[in-house]
């Protein structure tokens, strides 16, 4: 989505849209490789306006996202949804010719004269991400000796409560 610089009122303007997204997939890896797949779109809501030269953007965005679970590798989906909000200001003429100040590293810059919304929005999915995607929050994941999916199954391991590397403790007599 690219909206025009000038046509940026400082009334605020509302707008949904879908955003093209499916190229995430070549970002996240792709196969059973990737931890996420995503759908081709997403659903975006944005309030944009201005205030002098600042350009103010502020909206959600969401959609069902397919993760594997970090515990037991199962593919699931989950609903994605986040709010943003953004702020743009002019790019000083000599910002790219010299080092930014202190006053300058928490801001975002427009030089043209339209802005392009998809780079804004596909980071902001990205930050919406889970660390660690669970399918469930007591998902009980994979057994580390036999590998078997302890959410379905029992553990196939010989069952030993004795740890070898505590052997040595055992022997020791208080007293």
């Amino acid at each position: 989505m690219k909206i025009s610089v000038d046509s940026i009122a400082e009334s605020p303007k509302e707008i949904k849209f879908s955003e093209r997204i499916e190229e995430l997939n070549l970002t996240c890896g792709e196969g059973e490789v990737g931890d996420f797949r995503f759908p081709a779109f997403v659903d975006v809501n944005l309030v944009y306006y201005r205030s002098g030269q600042e350009l103010f953007f502020r909206g959600s965005l969401g959609g069902d996202i397919e993760g594997v679970c970090s515990r037991c590798l199962k593919r699931y989906s989950f609903p994605l949804g986040k709010r943003f909000e953004s702020i743009l200001t002019p790019e000083p003429g000599s910002a790219k010719s010299r080092e930014l100040n202190r006053d300058e590293l928490g801001l975002s810059f427009y030089a043209a004269e339209e802005i392009d919304l998809s780079p804004y929005i596909r980071e902001q999915l990205l930050l919406a991400l889970p660390m660690r995607p669970l399918c469930e929050d007591d998902c009980r994941g994979l057994c580390v000796g036999c590998g078997a999916d302890l959410n379905e199954e029992s553990c196939r391991c010989a069952s030993s409560s004795d740890d070898p590397r505590l052997a040595f403790f055992r022997t020791l007599k208080l007293g």
